[in-house]
């Protein structure tokens, strides 16, 4: 009986680990790129040269890891188990809150919550620094120049955040940012409008890590009459009025793909509809989207006459730029941290926004030399 049963344990074993194979040879790809929210290894280039050989079995066994038979299966059971039995995610990228809050944890989210490492002085002279630079290099050539702060969804709404983690100062790398750069005039704080406004609907994406179309309005509001008081030629923001609430409900977002239960995590989103039609259109890249996530997105009103922007963002911005390119005959939106003057004196811009999350001064340094003198 001892030598049956480890036989049958011996055999058990082997289809265990050879049945994620077999299925691949079946012709079946164990894949779910949709349901884990990234690319996954594409299978590998094989022209006969030396280097193709060299490099092939390195991209064959990435290729296997994403694409082995069940993956998606097991990604989604580990997640079920994880989330639903224990109350916590398989990934540390990903923490879980309350009442169904999911919260971002790498590119510095946690390090921004608990205000773990306060900017040095030298850190902070040289964020203050490169703003300023950057507020005067376009000032000499009659840009305007406005520089803002997107917050995260536990800066608005830290109630929801995992009570077992702490802030062990309240003072965050956002308020020293601010508090030294208040008297230069082109920092805003886009943390004020979602925080006076929070109790009114929620803002944020309970499974994604943006803010939901109706805290991004906010948002927009803030910074497009920023613009405007400095810049009249640009439009006033729209009021809320020329829009329909809209609600549906939608699969999980980017932090419940990053978990694998993008299909069995589901959210109230919370949308808004503009009553008349857009203006704008997407010239690059071709056929895409203004709130796409493209390196370069370009947006015009044909006909306009309204001044021009050029916008370095984040993700942030992608829900901004519906509304932002309704105010300019273009709008070249650069996904980038960096102040770019190529870029700015290529385009010729009336108005250049600056945009990051504030995460960000986390994972980003300021480098005022990179930014030249008026």
């Amino acid at each position: 009986m001892r030598r049956l049963t480890n036989a049958l344990l011996v055999a058990l074993f082997l289809v265990g680990i050879s049945l994620p194979l077999g299925i691949n040879l079946a012709g079946v790809d164990g894949a779910d790129a949709e349901a884990e929210n990234r690319t996954l290894a594409a299978w590998p280039e094989f022209d006969g040269s030396l280097d193709a050989i060299g490099r092939f079995g390195n991209r064959f066994g990435h290729w296997f890891e994403d694409h082995f038979g069940l993956r998606g299966r097991l990604i989604r059971w580990y997640g079920i188990t994880r989330y639903y039995w224990m109350g916590v995610t398989p990934a540390p990228t990903v923490a879980v809150g309350q009442d169904g809050w999911l919260f971002y944890m790498e590119d510095g989210g946690l390090q921004d919550y608990t205000n773990e490492h306060p900017l040095s002085d030298d850190a902070l002279t040289a964020w203050r620094s490169m703003i300023a630079r950057s507020a005067a290099w376009s000032r000499a050539r009659g840009i305007t120049y406005l520089f803002a702060i997107a917050p995260d969804k536990y800066t608005i709404y830290p109630e929801y955040f995992p009570d077992t983690i702490r802030k062990l100062t309240p003072l965050s790398r956002t308020d020293q940012v601010m508090t030294a750069t208040t008297d230069l005039g082109v920092v805003l704080d886009l943390r004020q409008p979602l925080l006076q406004h929070r109790n009114d609907e929620r803002l944020f994406h309970k499974t994604d890590t943006h803010w939901n179309p109706r805290g991004a309005f906010l948002a927009y509001q803030q910074l497009m009459d920023a613009v405007h008081q400095r810049l009249p030629a640009v439009p006033a923001p729209l009021p809320r009025s020329a829009f329909d609430n809209a609600t549906r409900l939608a699969p999980g977002m980017d932090l419940a793909g990053m978990i694998g239960l993008k299909r069995l995590i589901s959210e109230e989103d919370l949308r808004l509809t503009p009553k008349t039609p857009r203006t704008y259109v997407v010239r690059v890249p071709d056929g895409g989207y203004a709130t796409g996530g493209d390196p370069v997105i370009i947006t015009e009103i044909p006909g306009s006459t309204l001044p021009r922007a050029v916008v370095f963002r984040d993700s942030f911005f992608s829900s901004l730029a519906p509304l932002v390119s309704e105010h300019f005959s273009r709008v070249v939106y650069l996904w980038q941290d960096n102040f770019d003057t190529d870029a700015i004196e290529k385009e010729k811009p009336d108005v250049v926004l600056h945009e990051m999350v504030g995460r960000h001064l986390h994972t980003i340094y300021a480098y005022p030399e990179l930014t030249p003198e008026p």
